[in-house]
């Protein structure tokens, strides 16, 4: 009798995250997602708590407003993270990581602001899970404070175990206001 060949296990990990193509995901290019939040004096705290970044233009109103701010700035950080939930939360969703990004900060963000960030699909690969965005983050004066792109990719992993109705293509959902 002769016995079946060993099978490899590298084989079922590769089976279990098989690459699907950000357009079989329902994906399309022109999709886009928005998420809105004000920016608070907090958020400048917490930032500097995790990273220890404590640069006098997010803390010293008289140095900041002598600067070319005219006043107190909130760490870039801050500003392009709401994008990162954007990306994350809801399009392209659970399991995407930024690859590449290209940022331009087109304006300073203020404590008391309000900012949306918005991402919209350009291209979509065709034998990966990765899309390329445009990004955009606009105060409530609709001035553009951060422009640019991002490439992400979506884990097809995370995809295959996260629940299907968090995976609608953002025309189908609501604008998301945090």
């Amino acid at each position: 009798k002769q016995q079946a060949p060993a099978r490899d296990p590298m084989r079922k990990q590769e089976e279990q995250t098989r690459l699907i193509p950000a357009a079989a995901e329902g994906l399309r290019v022109g999709d886009t997602a928005s998420r809105t939040r004000t920016v608070t004096v907090s958020d400048i705290e917490l930032f500097t708590e995790l990273t220890g970044d404590r640069n006098p233009l997010h803390y010293d109103p008289q140095l900041a407003r002598r600067s070319r701010f005219g006043g107190i700035v909130v760490q870039g950080g801050v500003t392009s993270g709401l994008l990162n939930a954007v990306v994350a939360e809801d399009l392209p969703g659970p399991g995407s990581v930024v690859l590449h990004v290209d940022w331009a900060f087109r304006a300073p963000v203020r404590p008391g602001d309000v900012i949306t960030a918005e991402v919209a699909i350009t291209s979509i690969r065709d034998d990966k899970p990765v899309t390329t965005l445009s990004t955009t983050i606009t105060n409530q004066d609709s001035v553009v404070v951060l422009d640019g792109t991002a490439v992400v990719w979506r884990d097809p992993a995370v995809v295959a175990h996260t629940d299907r109705s968090r995976l609608a293509p953002a025309r189908l959902r609501k604008r998301f206001i945090i």
